[in-house]
């Protein structure tokens, strides 16, 4: 068995959600859509796709809640946007997101999330930051190859490579050693003495 993803690695749950009750689970995908919805805001506007913070906050929903929770916890938030709540990039909302160019990045969402927590599972987290940076970037171009397959329908297969991938793939590395280095830190903490409980 390879050591890049041992299935004996210690399970990352840095909140305890794993034996927490449904109430409080419920409640952190509450929490978990209002941190979706405000990591939509930090936006650079771009067309046809715009630059946002969503798949940061995609990837570390995955990885912090786990697959499981972090996929209903992304459905959750994507059914607000439907809905036409102010959750998705720049304010938006409403099923017209969901039809036009960013949609295939929207519908990549859950499997996104689901990526990395689940390779997160793995033990592609925490400590091992060459492996958790490598968890969210493979999630990243999950993203943009799935998003730009959906642009390449509405506009072409080059100028959806050229305007809805290419120019995405340092943010994505960007973004993929930050939540690396969060990570990090959150299991550092995690893992500290609690003298004062």
């Amino acid at each position: 068995m390879s050591n890049l993803a041992s299935a004996h690695a210690p399970l990352f749950d840095p909140l305890r959600l794993d034996g927490k009750t449904w109430p409080v689970k419920a409640l952190f995908v509450l929490l978990g859509t209002g941190f979706l919805a405000l990591s939509s805001q930090v936006s650079v506007p771009m067309v046809p796709v715009p630059v946002t913070m969503q798949t940061f906050a995609v990837t570390m929903i995955g990885v912090v809640y786990g697959w499981r929770l972090g996929i209903a916890t992304i459905l959750a938030w994507l059914a607000e946007g439907v809905m036409g709540l102010p959750v998705l990039a720049n304010g938006a909302g409403g099923l017209a997101h969901f039809a036009g160019p960013t949609a295939g990045y929207l519908a990549a969402f859950p499997l996104v999330g689901g990526l990395a927590g689940w390779l997160a599972q793995r033990g592609w987290t925490g400590d091992r930051v060459i492996l958790s940076f490598s968890a969210h970037f493979a999630a990243n171009m999950l993203c943009l190859v799935l998003g730009a397959a959906w642009l390449a329908t509405l506009i072409g297969f080059e100028q959806a490579i050229a305007l809805g991938a290419a120019p995405f793939v340092l943010g994505a590395a960007l973004k993929s050693a930050l939540a690396a280095a969060v990570l990090k830190a959150v299991q550092r903490y995690a893992q500290k003495p609690k003298d004062l409980i």
